[in-house]
């Protein structure tokens, strides 16, 4: 595991910043019910509570920004009975957690390639973000039929079109310009990127945005995460340097600064 070992307490120091922005995959989910001998929709169903936990816990510590990575667009290679299931469970979590997110000023984003799911559940998506869309507690990000590459290879697109039409010069085209065609151009780059499950892989999860991100890995699985596990995370971010390209000379005497985007 990547941080303190499973076991320390985690003290989240008052003095030193909260993650504006966390980044998860939810790894673990089939493993966890395997281990108890039950079919891998009943860990999928579990997860959903920590997916509860996880959010509850960072409202409270003001995180501003929490990204879930609910389905990868490699997930659709898995047995269609379970990819089923998780389309179902997509479905119900948000009936249910719709109201709970309006109660608690929580906005619910839906990032990802939307036209991949049945139109029922493109409704039920865009139903859901209406729902929330004047909250400005904090947003909840879930990456459904997403990809880090599919992500900018959209930008590349849109940029390309425009210089297609005349409208933008390739020369133009810098950093900036591909960060403010990708999924959220609003919102900041994740800090911390946590990764449940022992696996130590980002999984073309948010590539471009997690350039500068705090990797943090744990092989405790997702059914498993509650708000102590949260806080042992944030805890080890806190002990981190962040340097983003300077010396620790200058870091420690105030002159580094994060990118724009970051």
């Amino acid at each position: 595991m990547s941080g303190a070992d499973q076991g320390d307490p985690a003290v989240i120091l008052e003095d030193r910043p909260i993650p504006r922005h966390i980044a998860i995959i939810m790894d673990g989910n089939g493993r966890w019910a395997k281990q108890r001998g039950k079919p891998r929709h009943f860990g999928h169903r579990e997860g959903v509570k920590s997916v509860r936990r996880v959010v509850e816990g960072c409202r409270i510590l003001g995180v501003e920004v929490l990204t879930l990575f609910a389905f990868s667009s490699e997930n659709w290679k898995r047995p269609q009975q379970e990819v089923g299931v998780l389309m179902d469970l997509f479905m119900s979590a948000l009936r249910k957690e719709v109201k709970r997110l309006d109660r608690n000023n929580v906005s619910l984003r839906v990032v990802g390639e939307r036209g991949g799911f049945s139109e029922k559940l493109q409704r039920q998506i865009g139903d859901a973000e209406r729902a929330t869309a004047g909250n400005d507690g904090m947003v909840l990000q879930v990456a459904a039929n997403y990809g880090g590459r599919w992500d900018i290879a959209e930008a590349a697109r849109k940029l390309a079109r425009r210089a297609a039409a005349g409208e933008l010069s390739p020369e133009a085209i810098d950093e900036q310009a591909v960060n403010d065609n990708l999924s959220s151009p609003d919102l900041p780059d994740p800090d911390l990127f946590i990764r449940t499950g022992g696996e130590l892989r980002i999984s073309n999860f948010l590539l471009w945005q997690c350039a500068y991100s705090e990797l943090y890995f744990t092989p405790m699985l997702w059914p498993d995460f509650d708000e102590e596990a949260l806080h042992r995370a944030i805890a080890d971010f806190q002990q981190r340097q962040r340097r983003f390209g300077k010396t620790g000379e200058q870091v420690e005497g105030g002159s580094a600064s994060t990118p724009a985007q970051g």
